[in-house]
């Protein structure tokens, strides 16, 4: 998080928008989008819980290092925790009430992350489309997840297009198509650089790239970003085959002159991927919870599935700079200090 408060925001920045035709641009970002999602991956909206049950293996651990904001209450033995994302609960639902192959969910995730690092991008609330699609057997390959990915990509142009429409002051600034890259070509390409300078580097390039395969080390030792092991399948075998069923989509962001992701989604681990990711990571030790063994069984389906940051998206289409102009969450105080000094409307 910046420290002083003229580093919150570029120096040229001014806001496009003012204060109701934000509120009015939010509603329009989220109501078009998700309807583009739905038409789409034929998806079926329906209500997302809060907090669940721990010991459940329900939660999900992202890239294991964050700690779930939990309490307890005085009619259940459980502990009870803060979602960090849906992942793992879309999937159970998907299998509890049979879901066909090809039809899925979407729905409005709303969470906590409470050891996030906070930037103009980052908030310790989370508000994100959690979707998740039952798939077969032979979608488990990388065209079907670039099928996929172009599909959302679609939406997105699509609301870009409604709200230059509504704004005429929003120039889109999307390209009409998004690049495919694996990590491992874009570490060749860079490899003297971060994966945080790669990600820039590349999406400054071609506007939109979808990064395949991210959770395996690479050629370096170090994988590109970390991903939980019961999360996507990100094993990779032989980087020339360039195997791993996940990935994010990155885009440039004009006003921040940085890369966004807005995305990270990816194929599932099926019983196979999981075991051999749970050995990577020596976690073999959750193969007994209900979840993992579900998986291992056979009693969950296939899926597909991500979580879409609803206010990345707001910012990136608004022309926003800051999270904080289009989520109402809690900041340091040098933050609340540079919105003040800007005169720019935190909410």
């Amino acid at each position: 998080m910046s420290t002083g408060t003229g580093e919150i925001f570029p120096k040229d920045y001014k806001p496009k928008l003012s204060y109701f035709e934000t509120q009015k641009g939010i509603k329009l970002v989220r109501e078009t989008f998700e309807k583009g999602m739905r038409e789409r991956l034929s998806l079926q909206k329906i209500t997302a819980p809060i907090f669940l049950k721990t010991g459940t293996g329900l939660q999900d651990d992202l890239a294991g290092t964050q700690v779930p904001v939990g309490f307890d209450l005085s009619f259940t033995e459980a502990s009870i925790e803060i979602v960090q994302a849906l992942t793992k609960w879309k999937r159970q639902v998907l299998g509890k009430h049979e879901f066909d192959v090809g039809t899925g969910l979407i729905v409005d995730m709303k969470g906590i992350r409470k050891d996030e690092e906070l930037s103009e991008i980052h908030s310790i609330f989370v508000d994100q489309w959690d979707w998740e699609r039952v798939i077969s057997r032979k979608d488990r390959k990388l065209s079907f997840l670039k099928n996929v990915v172009r599909k959302i990509y679609l939406s997105i142009l699509d609301t870009e297009k409604v709200i230059e429409s509504e704004f005429p002051a929003l120039t889109p600034s999307l390209p009409k198509r998004i690049k495919f890259i694996h990590t491992q070509d874009l570490e060749r390409m860079f490899p003297d650089s971060t994966p945080k300078q790669r990600e820039h580097l590349i999406a400054e390039k071609y506007g939109a790239v979808f990064l395949v395969g991210i959770g395996h080390p690479l050629e370096s030792g170090e994988p590109h970003d970390l991903r939980a092991a019961d999360y996507d399948d990100w094993y990779i075998e032989a980087y020339d085959g360039k195997r791993g069923l996940n990935g994010d989509i990155i885009v440039w962001d004009g006003i921040r002159r940085k890369s966004m992701e807005l995305t990270s989604m990816g194929i599932r681990v099926d019983s196979e991927s999981l075991v051999r990711q749970l050995e990577i990571m020596d976690l073999m030790d959750k193969k007994e919870l209900e979840y993992h063994s579900g998986i291992i069984e056979g009693r969950l389906p296939l899926t597909i599935g991500g979580g879409f940051g609803q206010s990345r998206l707001c910012m990136l289409l608004l022309k926003k700079a800051h999270i904080g102009e289009v989520q109402s969450s809690v900041w340091p105080k040098e933050v609340e200090k540079g919105f003040e000094e800007r005169g720019i409307p935190l909410l």
